[in-house]
């Protein structure tokens, strides 16, 4: 099995690890996904960001080190993985926010109540249910065996960009930002329709 990405792979900006991340194998516990779709949050400027509100007991993760897991719960029933990037006392993170199956899929299957094919992993809560988390994951390395981690996998020939979704509560400007990234030949993404190829 191959080891996990390094912490010196997360620690850069997040619009570098963002896309970066797309191809690369999220594990744990046999269950394995293949990251199709994510979106990047960096403060400051980017009002998108949970850090816009500064330093609390919800969102310290975010501020590093690079490498650590953030996960909230979203509307009290979702719980989202993020994976914090940056320099340690940054708030920068990256939502993954599609996958597809590598090994596990009876696993995935069970804890997603029977869903199957590409909309049964699109959409971050989706991939906190399959991959069983909750609020207790946040801070854990993600660049060590053993839990979560994160390795290797198959990059993607072409990656697309659009908008984030759902920040309709941030500032126009950065509600506009292309920060989303997606393996453009994948179907296991979400909102297919607002991505463009990348450079386009």
């Amino acid at each position: 099995m191959s080891r996990p990405l390094p912490r010196s792979f997360f620690a850069r900006d997040v619009l570098e690890v963002a896309p970066d991340l797309l191809g690369r194998h999220l594990c744990r516990d046999g269950v394995v996904l293949r990251i199709t779709e994510v979106e990047a949050y960096r403060w400051p400027g980017d009002t998108a960001c949970h850090a816009r509100s500064g330093l609390t007991e919800r969102n310290a993760p975010l501020w590093g080190p690079p490498g650590r897991a953030y996960v909230y719960l979203c509307y009290g029933i979702h719980n989202m993985l993020n994976v914090v990037t940056g320099a340690d006392g940054e708030a920068q993170a990256v939502l993954i926010r599609a996958c597809e199956p590598v090994a596990g899929l009876e696993e995935i299957e069970r804890r997603r109540g029977g869903a199957t094919g590409p909309a049964s992993l699109a959409g971050p809560g989706k991939i906190g249910q399959a991959l069983d988390l909750d609020t207790g994951w946040s801070h854990h390395p993600l660049d060590r065996p053993g839990g979560l981690f994160i390795r290797a996998g198959d990059p993607p020939a072409s990656i697309a960009t659009g908008r984030r979704i759902g920040i309709d509560y941030a500032e126009p400007e950065h509600r506009c930002l292309p920060w989303r990234f997606a393996d453009a030949e994948s179907a296991w993404v979400t909102h297919r329709r607002a991505l463009r190829p990348e450079g386009r």
